[in-house]
């Protein structure tokens, strides 16, 4: 007799995942609506696969499957009384359940708005309130949630006063025929936060004209062939995995691959085993750090031309935070055995207020970086008493389709070729403004003079070169000490040279001393327990941001995992800041 074991391990074995080639002619995103975009995809064999923390497939999920259930999924929600134009927040795990809902809302008229699931860090109150202010932004009629996380959902939904359900809830429920409203290209979409909004939170509206407007350059921007095929572990509330990596796959009909994020973070080579499965060409995106896990988690004993090929991955995007050459190259000096290109690498620059992709490389030209002068990006004159010191600036591609760039000075004056100023970006795909919020939404978005729409000032600062773009940092992060301006990535990342640090490590900001004056601190993760070598580590830190600075700074070590990261995985400089000055970070004192 065959055990339930056994058959679960057939049924496994049994599982196909969605091709990908496919007969249905593909069409980049060229439609009306996403609920059209859907429908569309739905009439090929491609779709989605989700898999378990080893990367093994454990759901086909074709887009024909997708589009019934999400039909369903709008019929229950019309029935439990949600009107065109709701707010319907879902908490974004990656999975059927998810991408049936949200794409539900969206046939039903509702604004489906993503929110992101528990960290590690932070604890159960900080996801609370966490959840609250959001909600309390979006105003929506209901949460949806995972029923396994229903202990940390539904009080937040209770304190601000909406109603709370799981997904298996909703779905357990009669799905009545009904009309369904007809949606026009203006309508909003969704609703999408930014990774940092938690204390001050900007829901960005995109309408369907922008999401698709910016799918179809996504598309044309990575020349989209026949045998691509998605693989991502990025989550679904932000805006790179949201409209990236499942929004993006539906509209220019790409089969995809799915590892959940806290499946990548215990597992990362997971992603690489996917990435060496796929049959045809990959795309796959990251942030740098998750490029720089990979990297590290190989030991110099590993025969990666055992485990992966990495031969046919075509697009390795990067995005999300600053891109670091150095963690590229390191990725390239440990993958390129099995196979995997520099030229692969495909730099980007995007923001949910501009839907996601403002530019991008073009494939196969890799990563091409400029050496800038330190006095240069930071506006000062050079110190000549000092050697020179130059910071890499990675090239992040050009403007996607219809979308305009300008490098403007502090008084609105545009700038030319290689001099550093404010980013800003025009277009179709950049947002009708922040839900409910029209004082943040005038001071980022400035009508332009020629009928041709609002520019929106991206808050970053970097330059034009033949029609390239390079970032430099976000303005708000630049560090002014006595009249001279830093940039805190040039101290973090001088610091994480030194032995023993990982990217992420370390934060810099300024802070008030007693006695009124600005001055630098550097918040270090110390993994040292004995005190004498915590005390040599200290000081060497201090020196070595002391020759970055030519002045003093205020030097922290911290415990491990004490830095705070926002929902993208990135650090969170504003929050680890006031989480210091706060006292919620507390240093770890050295011997006296």
């Amino acid at each position: 007799m065959t055990d339930a074991a056994t058959l679960e391990s057939q049924a496994e074995q049994a599982l196909v995942p969605t091709p990908n080639e496919d007969d249905l002619p593909r069409r980049l995103s060229n439609f009306a609506t996403f609920g059209d975009a859907l429908d569309y995809a739905a009439r090929g064999k491609r779709g989605l696969n989700f898999h378990d923390p080893r990367g093994t497939l454990k759901r086909v999920y074709p887009y024909s499957e997708l589009r019934e259930d999400a039909l369903g999924m709008a019929r229950r929600l019309i029935a439990h009384g949600i009107r065109k134009g709701d707010r319907v927040a879902l908490i974004a795990e990656t999975g059927p359940e998810f991408a049936a809902l949200f794409c539900g809302c969206v046939y039903a008229g509702a604004w489906p708005v993503p929110l992101p699931l528990p960290t590690s860090f932070g604890g159960k109150d900080a996801y609370v309130d966490q959840l609250a202010v959001q909600l309390a932004s979006s105003d929506p009629k209901v949460l949806f949630y995972p029923e396994e996380i229903a202990g940390l959902s539904h009080p937040a939904a209770e304190r601000q006063g909406c109603e709370g359900m799981s997904f298996q809830d909703l779905a357990a429920r009669p799905a009545p025929d009904c009309d369904l409203p007809q949606a026009d290209p203006d309508d909003i979409s969704y609703l999408q936060y930014s990774s940092g909004s938690t204390r001050f939170p900007h829901g960005v509206a995109v309408t369907h004209a922008s999401l698709l407007n910016n799918l179809a350059g996504h598309g044309e921007g990575m020349k989209l062939i026949e045998s691509d095929r998605c693989v991502s572990w990025l989550p679904w509330y932000h805006d790179m995995g949201l409209v990236g990596c499942f929004l993006s796959p539906i509209a220019n009909q790409v089969s995809a691959d799915y590892l959940k994020t806290e499946d990548f973070a215990r597992r990362p080579l997971a992603w690489l085993d996917m990435v060496s499965r796929n049959p045809g060409t990959t795309l796959s995106y990251s942030p740098t750090f998750g490029y720089d896990i990979c990297a590290r988690r190989i030991s110099s004993q590993s025969n990666v031309t055992e485990r992966f090929d990495l031969s046919r991955w075509r697009i390795a995007g990067n995005g999300a935070d600053m891109i670091r050459p150095d963690v590229m190259q390191g990725f390239v000096n440990a993958f390129a055995p099995a196979g995997f290109k520099a030229s692969a690498f495909l730099p980007s620059y995007g923001l949910a207020e501009a839907t996601l992709s403002v530019t991008i490389m073009p494939p196969g030209e890799g990563i091409r970086v400029e050496l800038v002068e330190e006095e240069r990006l930071s506006g000062t004159a050079r110190d000549l008493s000092r050697p020179a010191r130059y910071r890499a600036i990675v090239n992040c591609g050009k403007a996607v389709k219809d979308m305009e760039l300008a490098i403007l000075d502090g008084n609105g004056k545009a700038l030319g070729d290689h001099q550093i100023g404010k980013v800003w970006c025009r277009g179709p795909s950049v947002m009708v403004g922040y839900f409910r919020d029209p004082e943040a939404t005038e001071a980022c978005m400035v009508p332009g003079d020629d009928g041709k729409g609002a520019w929106l000032d991206t808050g970053d600062m970097g330059y034009m070169v033949d029609g390239y773009l390079f970032i430099v940092g976000r303005a708000k992060d630049m560090i002014i000490i006595n009249g001279k301006n830093h940039w805190p990535q040039d101290i973090e990342w001088a610091v994480e040279q030194l032995p023993g640090f990982n990217h992420g490590d370390i934060a810099a900001f300024s802070v008030e001393t007693d006695s009124g004056e600005e001055s630098v601190a550097v918040l270090v993760h110390c993994r040292v327990s004995d005190p004498e070598e915590r005390q040599r580590l200290h000081d060497t830190i201090r020196d070595k941001v002391r020759s970055i600075l030519g002045h003093p700074a205020i030097v922290e070590l911290v415990p491990p995992r004490t830095l705070p990261r926002t929902s993208s995985g990135k650090l969170s400089r504003a929050k680890a800041k006031k989480q210091y000055l706060s006292g919620e970070i507390e240093p770890i004192k050295l011997a006296a």
